[in-house]
């Protein structure tokens, strides 16, 4: 989620940059696109809205298209892409429409696609990507992970970047988010009329882990025909009954706990009135339009108990939470079928202060008895943010590695059982 800024191990970003920077001097400046720094928000642009009927529209089919540049408020680049609204489907099954972002390396060369999912855990349109790649918005989390983009495309990649979360920013909803990457990913095909063998990787930390684990598990069955070479997915929020607790009264991750209530009342329309707190109520008012790193220190020691009122003692003894709660365990839905990098840092006894290492052991043991090739990853010692660093590095590598079709060198001989995730019973 929130990415530290302080953290070691990225030096690939300072060669992005000069790379960048050679590029933009030899290419020149480039012409004007919209949208751009004082643009207006998503949620007040037409451009995200669609009003006609999704009855019949095929999953992927592109509805509109604009220019754009790729900067952030302050820098702007020579590289250039598009904006395209398309198709998908909300966690109900429904048509809903949402944006991508559509972008070729500045080297053509045969087309190698990433659906990249940034960590943007938003429940305001401000933190939406096609917003901050497009220099509307940025804040430490989208510049480390704009700069993270820059390398793939120099490196040559197609990068296509979801709003996988939606027009309601309905965060941490699992088949929702999974469906707009593997649509987006239909839609970057469709715009660039790429063939449907196009080789493509999914990528996410945190957040973005979300869509990357989720869309693996989900491809089989709802988008089969998607070549999906390899899949890398970091810091993964598995199974939300077990973060919960974990991060209650915590001064840096706290403000997740009303926030994820927020996220659920939009996707599972939760009658939130009849077991919210006045507190509770109070907070969810506060982080209602933030992005993660506005809120997520915001709210130091708030608690699950806090949340509730009477006959509650926290968020866990509510059904309709739960039940939302189970709804999106990683692993519960489907097999996947690409090869896996899992990866999760571990600095203490749990986690790495908001991602349950245990979880993500478990999710990779429990994948490997399905038969999928996994690759599990631990960078003990590390907190969330820090370990970002160390993931990122290793991610391009396994993903470099399975677009060159060389042979994965998986673990799952020596991966433990880690946790269980069975569903937490309903109270």
């Amino acid at each position: 989620m929130t990415l530290d800024g302080r953290a070691r191990g990225l030096r690939i970003l300072a060669l992005v940059v000069l790379v960048i920077g050679s590029l933009t001097f030899a290419l020149g400046p480039t012409a004007t696109a919209a949208p751009g720094p004082g643009s207006p928000l998503p949620s007040a642009d037409p451009f995200y809205s669609y009003s006609g009927s999704l009855s019949g529209v095929a999953r992927g089919a592109v509805l509109r298209s604009r220019p754009m540049t790729f900067q952030t408020p302050t820098l702007r680049t020579p590289i250039t892409g598009s904006q395209v609204l398309y198709r998908t489907t909300d966690q109900s099954g429904a048509g809903r429409a949402t944006v991508a972002t559509v972008l070729r390396p500045l080297v053509p060369g045969p087309t190698k696609l990433i659906s990249y999912h940034m960590a943007y855990d938003a429940l305001g349109s401000q933190c939406d990507p096609s917003y901050t790649l497009s220099g509307g918005y940025t804040n430490a989390t989208a510049t480390a992970e704009q700069a993270i983009i820059a390398g793939y495309l120099a490196a040559g990649y197609t990068v296509v970047v979801p709003d996988y979360e939606g027009e309601r920013l309905e965060w941490t909803i699992g088949r929702q988010s999974a469906y707009a990457a593997l649509d987006g990913v239909r839609a970057a095909q469709n715009f660039l009329r790429l063939p449907r063998s196009t080789p493509v990787g999914l990528l996410g930390y945190s957040g973005g882990s979300i869509p990357t684990e989720w869309g693996a598990e989900l491809a089989p069955k709802y988008a089969p025909e998607l070549n999906i070479v390899g899949v890398a997915a970091g810091g993964l929020p598995v199974d939300l009954a077990h973060n919960l607790p974990y991060i209650n009264g915590s001064p840096d991750w706290a403000g997740v706990i009303p926030a994820l209530i927020v996220a659920y009342q939009r996707a599972y329309r939760l009658s939130t009135d009849t077991f919210v707190s006045a507190r509770g109520t109070q907070a969810m008012n506060q982080v209602s339009a933030l992005c993660i790193s506005q809120f997520a220190s915001k709210f130091p020691g708030l608690t699950s108990a806090q949340m509730v009122k009477a006959p509650y003692t926290g968020l866990l003894d509510v059904p309709q939470v739960v039940r939302a709660i189970n709804d999106n365990i990683m692993g519960s839905q489907g097999t996947p079928r690409a090869p896996l990098f899992l990866a999760v840092g571990h600095y203490n006894a749990i986690g790495d202060t908001l991602m349950i290492t245990g979880d993500v052991i478990g999710l990779a043991h429990q994948y490997c008895g399905r038969g999928v090739d996994v690759t599990y990853a631990q960078y003990d010692g590390l907190k969330h943010q820090q370990a970002f660093a160390a993931f990122e590095p290793q991610a391009f590598q396994y993903l470099t590695e399975r677009f060159a079709g060389l042979p994965t060198r998986s673990n799952c001989a020596t991966i433990p059982r880690g946790n269980s995730l069975a569903p937490t019973p309903i109270p």
